[in-house]
């Protein structure tokens, strides 16, 4: 990734619906399940704000994986499907960019260089332990061979 670009964005909060899945490194694997799983659910999301946009959001929780959340944005009148789960974002600032081809490890390499260059750090929930320098990971797939990167973070 030579030309790292970058927007500071304030996102309002939302709430999103699909699968989550809590999985070690060592089974990376089984996320795929997941996404294909949630990609093939999206239509009983009835009140899905963009079918074609999935959100996946990690969570490093655990010092041998993370959580990740396959979902979709949805409508406050949407139910909860059966097996799906729900997650609410606040608002939040993020550093937003792009991921486009190559190393994914490189591209948040780039992110985390910017934060300690700059005057922001990563945002951590008080009280939460996280297990990665880069512990939310948020990004928006429109399609598999680029996605929007956001990451949130707070004035340092």
């Amino acid at each position: 990734m030579t030309n790292f670009t970058y927007q500071i964005k304030k996102l309002p909060a939302y709430r999103a619906m699909g699968l989550k899945c809590d999985v070690p490194f060592t089974e990376i694997e089984t996320i795929k399940d997941t996404i294909q799983s949630s990609m093939s659910r999206v239509n009983e999301l009835e009140y899905a704000v963009n079918k074609n946009m999935r959100l996946g959001l990690s969570y490093h929780l655990r010092p041998d994986g993370f959580v990740y959340y396959s979902v979709y944005e949805v409508q406050e009148q949407q139910q909860l499907p059966e097996d799906m789960v729900e997650i609410k974002i606040p608002e939040m600032t993020y550093l937003v960019t792009k991921h486009k081809v190559g190393s994914i490890e490189e591209t948040y390499m780039k992110i985390m260089e910017w934060i300690n260059k700059n005057t922001y750090e990563v945002f951590k929930e008080p009280g939460v332990e996280y297990y990665d320098e880069l512990p939310i990971k948020h990004e928006k797939h429109t399609n598999e061979s680029q996605f929007e990167i956001l990451i949130p973070i707070v004035k340092a």
